[in-house]
């Protein structure tokens, strides 16, 4: 190009506004040219041009896209893919200090040395290249530009310490994945950006990271090259990298170049080391904060003076040494290597006999490698390519077709994607060089539409994995002070903005158990300050509930429906437990005041509902003296006393006081004192739960099931428990105390001195076996005492006569003695039964008499009154005689009601009792006093 161009190199350090300043000269000229070193770069400048100047002059031309609009006027391209010979106005190329790269610098020395517009070329970079472009351009004048905000270095961080707005840089795809995933457990998630991605893809990730859906980016020193992202902090998670070859430290200009992206336009930026990174040399941070660095002196060269004649002839003009100081011959790229690679494969060799043929070849092997499999496999792909296109002088549709067929799938997970994409590019690739395909302009949209789906697919997986949404946009939200928008559902899931962040529990909020660490804690304080008029609405509707939707556990919770909303304490008094409520903080004090009042309103009516005749005793202001303090421990036992303990206090209770106490509904029995309305099992339940507050028991026994005469005795159970559930422990099993007492009048009328069985009666209402019956009387200090006899078959009947059959149903009713007469049969039969159920298992013979087990109580304690029956001493029975009941040939006692001997009379040397004053309260008292008079 003509040398009478104006040529400036514009150099300094990052964030000095140098790729704005040359967008700025390019679109002052009617025509242009930019070549930039990223695909992503050039897609944000293009996307920055357009904006200004619309999309029908503006052309973007890369290796894997070409939109060029019919009346261009100005071309975004990155460097390799420049124009050549388009005698544009403008040409600049950015980033020239990667003159030096290793792979790629021969590319852009090459511009440096051949590109120029008719009347201004730029050079943006580094100032360390000012000494290669004076030697090597000498009529190049310089423009120094300074960084417009200061740069810090801030030493070493860990990584759930970084702060907002950071990017954290890793030199392998393995150590980003890493990071973004820990960033996603610790910080709600990153962004991530690699030269690797799609331009799609990585616009998606960056404008998460730019929106502020995310406060941390993680990226590969792709972000050095000129990407403008809003950073704040750069962290190193490593100080070396892979070339290609091998492991080396970054120089410091490197680094500088990536901490660059801290601080954009007048914003200061900092920059240091996370991870394993050991801290940065004092020297070099400094060398960073003032970007003084070690001038370049060699740039990478290669031989653009390529000679076509023959495939070794070309090889040996790629492999030209340079003869000029200031430039080094680059190493063999990679469409050396392939070039020289498929040069041994004899058909190649054979079609490349031409210079047109060895020219497709070359352009064949300057395909990429995206795919990074290995060598051997990349030159087999390009040897088919270069068949097809010698042969046919194009790639067939159905050959394209096949390979974006395999390729155009959106399942599975990043990796798998990733590789599709890089293979997608290899055919993007293709179908934007001119000839290659028939019908370029469908491949073209081909490919694209393949490579945008796997973008987006790609997009969306690392999203997923790296990104919380919830907590992102929870805390977002929460840091631009906006309200946030919180729903409850019917099933209590809670949503903040859309998002599932946790269940609201009655009053307290549990945050979703898949969020942990920091990601849990922003999470409750975000759902928390969401939910503030939600506890209200609650507490409001709560306040109104009726009674019913409330109810206490047999642990002294209280629930509104499913969710528990306190629990009960105790009070100062059993009978007026007091309440705790679960109510989040957030909630705040008034919410917590409204629940606590329902729920004192709540147990204080259960209490007066259930427990209304103990309460009403507790009030009687009638009652005085010994009636008084025994109404105080009746309500003290919440309403059920075990007769043993307070033998004193009732034998001390005149029949006025008893009366004055009976008219509450209390009854005397013989082994407890209690109120038979609160032994139901509503009145239960509660009188346990209350008992067990007034103990300080850690964990409250339950109530046993409701309806049943006999339980089996509760293991460890506290002290008094059976009391409180309305039974007394007898031997194996608890009977129900109102069963009991009704059993004690049974036992009243039995000879317990004498000894006598088991009754019909005594069985059905305790339920029991006779064995058991045997052990439960064992456990109310009856001795029991085993026996076996012959069983006492009854007498078959006598066949009834015709006659007597007719006379039977000509009688209309029984006469009230066969009436009897059957009920004493069935309750015969009743006694036959149980009997039977003690009888040996195995029918005896015929001739054999059948054994039957049966047991003689009497009563083993000492006399007391109120353990055991009192009866007097029979007549002749004193000191010296003996006890025994006389038996009859079968072992039975003889007599009726325990063998009392018909027409005995009783004598008793004891003076007579006086007798009691006849209870005026008795419903019995006149018949008494009619009797008494008529003796």
């Amino acid at each position: 190009m003509s040398g009478s161009s104006r040529i400036v190199a514009v150099l300094g350090p990052t964030n000095t506004g140098k790729t704005h300043y040359a967008i700025e000269r390019m679109l002052g000229y009617r025509t242009g040219v930019i070549g930039l070193p990223l695909r992503l770069l050039a897609r944000e400048v293009y996307d920055k041009i357009v904006a200004i100047r619309g999309p029908s002059v503006v052309a973007l031309v890369t290796g894997e896209e070409r939109i060029v609009p019919p009346r261009t006027q100005y071309w975004v391209c990155t460097v390799e893919a420049m124009p050549e010979g388009m005698g544009a106005d403008f040409v600049a190329i950015d980033e020239i200090q990667l003159c030096a790269d290793p792979e790629r610098g021969h590319v852009f020395t090459d511009r440096l040395l051949r590109s120029r517009g008719t009347n201004e070329t730029l050079f943006l970079g580094s100032d360390t290249m000012r000494g290669p472009i004076a030697a090597l351009v000498p009529e190049a004048q310089f423009v120094r530009r300074e960084r417009m905000s200061q740069l810090v270095y801030a030493g070493s961080k860990k990584i759930s310490r970084m702060p907002p707005r950071s990017a954290i840089v890793g030199f392998s795809v393995d150590s980003v994945y890493a990071i973004a995933e820990l960033l996603r457990r610790q910080k709600g998630g990153a962004a991530v950006v690699m030269g690797a991605l799609s331009p799609r893809t990585r616009n998606a990730q960056v404008e998460l990271y730019q929106n502020g859906e995310v406060d941390y980016l993680v990226a590969t020193d792709a972000i050095g090259m000129g990407l403008n992202l809003d950073v704040n902090h750069v962290a190193f998670s490593s100080l070396s990298k892979f070339d290609g070859r091998r492991m080396r430290p970054l120089a410091p200009n490197e680094l500088a170049q990536i901490a660059g992206r801290a601080g954009r336009g007048m914003s200061d930026g900092t920059f240091g080391v996370t991870g394993e990174a050991p801290p940065l040399d004092e020297g070099v941070a400094q060398a960073i904060m003032d970007s003084r660095f070690t001038p370049m002196k060699k740039l990478n060269w290669r031989n653009a003076a390529l000679r076509f004649g023959s495939i070794d002839a070309l090889i040996e003009s790629l492999e030209v040494s340079p003869n000029d100081e200031h430039l080094i011959k680059a190493r063999p790229a990679d469409d050396l290597n392939v070039l020289k690679s498929l040069s041994q494969v004899t058909e190649i060799a054979a079609r490349a006999s031409d210079p047109q043929s060895i020219r497709l070849l070359w352009d064949v092997c300057r395909i990429p490698d995206f795919r990074g499999i290995s060598h051997a496999e990349h030159a087999s792909l390009l040897e088919v390519i270069y068949g097809h296109l010698h042969e046919r002088g194009s790639i067939p549709d159905d050959f394209m077709a096949r390979q974006i067929r395999r390729i155009d799938r959106t399942d599975g997970d990043i990796d798998a994607l990733s590789k599709r994409l890089a293979y997608i590019r290899t055919w993007t690739y293709v179908a934007q060089r001119n000839g290659w395909v028939r019908d370029e302009s469908h491949w073209r949209d081909e490919t694209r539409t393949v490579e945008d789906r796997l973008s987006d697919a790609l997009h969306d997986r690392l999203t997923q994995r790296f990104v919380d949404r919830r907590t992102s946009v929870l805390l977002r939200r929460l840091k631009q002070k906006e309200a946030l928008l919180a729903e409850v559902n019917d099933k209590g899931e809670v949503t903040v903005e859309g998002e599932f962040v946790g269940r609201l529990e009655g009053f307290r909020f549990s945050p979703d158990k898949s969020a942990q660490g920091t990601e849990a804690k922003a999470l409750k304080s975000a759902s928390l300050q969401a939910l503030a008029p939600q506890f209200h609405l609650r507490a409001d509707r709560f306040y109104n509930a009726p009674d019913t939707e409330i109810d206490f556990t047999d642990q002294g919770g209280l629930m509104w429906g499913e969710y528990a909303v306190g629990k009960l304490v105790a009070g100062a008094e059993p009978l007026k437990p007091m309440v705790e409520v679960f109510v989040d903080e957030a909630a705040g004090p008034e919410v917590e005041q409204k629940v606590q009042r329902r729920l004192q309103h709540f147990i204080d009516r259960k209490v007066a509902a259930l427990f209304e005749p103990l309460l009403n005793l507790s009030r009687d202001e009638e009652l005085s003296g010994l009636a008084k303090g025994f109404a105080f421990r009746m309500v003290e036992a919440l309403g059920v006393l075990p007769r043993a303990g307070v033998a004193q206090e009732v034998k001390d209770l005149d029949q006025d006081a008893r009366g004055a106490l009976r008219k509450h509904g209390i009854r005397f029995g013989q082994f407890t004192i209690f109120m038979p309305l609160l032994l139901k099992p509503a009145p239960t339940r509660l009188r346990l739960v209350l008992w067990a507050l007034a103990n300080g028991l850690q964990e409250f026994p339950e109530a046993p099931p409701p309806g049943l005469v006999t339980v089996p005795v509760a293991k460890d159970a506290p002290e008094g428990y059976d009391t409180m559930c309305g039974y007394r422990d007898a031997g194996e099993r608890s009977i129900r105390i109102d069963m009991l007492e009704r059993l004690a009048d049974m036992l009243r009328a039995e000879d317990s001195r004498g000894g006598f069985e088991a009754k019909p009666d005594m069985l059905s209402i305790t339920g029991m076996t006779l064995e058991q019956f045997a052990d439960l009387m064992k456990g109310l200090g009856y001795n029991a005492e085993r026996g076996e006899r012959e069983k006492v078959k009854p007498a078959p009947a006598e066949q009834p006569t015709a006659e007597a059959i007719e006379q039977s149903a000509a009688e209309e009713t029984p006469a009230p003695e066969a009436a009897t007469e059957e009920v004493a049969t069935s309750a015969e039969a009743s006694a036959e039964a149980t009997e039977s159920t003690e009888a040996v298992a195995e029918a005896p013979a015929a001739d054999e008499p059948e054994i039957e087990v049966f047991y003689t109580f009497t009563w083993g304690r000492q006399r007391q009154a109120t353990r055991g029956p009192r009866r007097e001493p029979r007549q002749g029975q004193g000191k010296g005689k003996p006890r025994g009941k006389p038996q009859d040939g079968r072992g039975k006692p003889q007599g009726k009601k325990g063998g009392k001997p018909q027409g005995a009379k009783s004598f008793s040397s004891r003076p007579p009792k006086k007798e009691k004053a006849i209870d005026p309260d008795n419903p019995f008292a006149a018949a008494l006093m009619g009797l008494k008079d008529g003796n």
